[in-house]
């Protein structure tokens, strides 16, 4: 059974997440908690102007993030009646990166899903605020779903790496679990001007060989510095509808993710994007 969790602010890009979710996890027995954390709705509220309106614009945002919720719920049994499928709304007066962190721990949540922006929704970001802060500090595997995207099975899947880092068992184990349902082809991407592996690297993706179940797995190099535009390239010239990358020390998605100003990224996020996090839970 998978545990899902997906954050919400009720945007279209949200929604469109969320549908995607649905359709992706529609073969396997699922628990989905929708949550919408509303400190910020509080904080930034157009009426807190004083101290004294402080505890009614809290019930008020609070109630309306509740009914929020329980119309989604109420659409989504409505156009999604999968009885494998089990729906729990959680609201919470929290930022969405402690919220996420929490139920991530005491729900052991396998994977987090939400669109690559919200409801501001700036063209000239690969990643909205609330994504990339999910992305960086949350200690659990997340699936952004980019704006506008219409569901495809995940049948060919780009997995770019640079095979410096030991994998998780726990995370090529889920990522076998996620594809198995669409018998999805596999992608290995190594960017480098050199075709030569060291020993580290070797054992590496000897690992990653052993531990891809039964997916096809092919393992290509890309001859070029530039990591972000090779994998732009791969995934326009190859037809992917599917990309993994993890988020560890020295791995390519962190040198794009951390760079100076998130206006940087240059990756172009065409197709939804699992990032896997390399780290040890129970």
């Amino acid at each position: 059974m998978f545990k899902v969790l997906i954050p919400t602010d009720f945007s279209e890009n949200s929604m469109n997440a969320i549908n995607y979710a649905l359709e992706f996890f529609k073969y396997e027995k699922s628990e989905f908690y929708f949550m919408h954390a509303y400190q910020h709705d509080v904080y930034n509220h157009k009426e807190l102007l004083t101290r004294i309106v402080y505890d009614d614009i809290v019930a008020r945002v609070k109630k309306e993030s509740e009914d929020n919720l329980n119309n989604l719920l109420k659409v989504i049994k409505k156009s999604n009646p999968n009885p494998r499928f089990t729906y729990y709304a959680i609201s919470s007066f929290n930022s969405l990166v402690d919220e996420a962190d929490l139920i991530v721990d005491s729900k052991n949540i396998d994977v987090i899903v939400m669109g690559t922006k919200g409801a501001s929704n700036n063209s000239k970001l690969t990643f909205g605020s609330n994504t990339l802060q999910v992305l960086k500090y949350v200690q659990c595997p997340v699936l952004a779903i980019p704006e506008n995207y219409k569901y495809s099975p995940p049948k060919h899947v780009l997995f770019p790496t640079n095979y410096l880092i030991p994998y998780k068992r726990r995370e090529l184990k889920l990522l076998c679990q996620l594809l198995a349902p669409y018998r999805s082809k596999i992608d290995m991407l190594y960017v480098s001007k050199s075709e030569k592996l060291s020993f580290r690297q070797e054992d590496n993706k000897l690992f990653i060989e052993e531990s891809l179940c039964k997916n096809e797995t092919n393992f290509y190099t890309s001859k070029s510095k530039k990591v972000d535009q090779a994998i732009n390239d791969y995934i326009t010239k190859n037809g992917i509808d599917f990309l993994v990358m993890v988020n560890t020390r020295h791995s390519y998605l962190e040198n794009i993710l951390f760079q100076s100003t998130i206006d940087k990224i240059s990756i172009k996020m065409p197709v939804p994007l699992l990032a896997m996090q390399n780290i040890k839970r129970v």
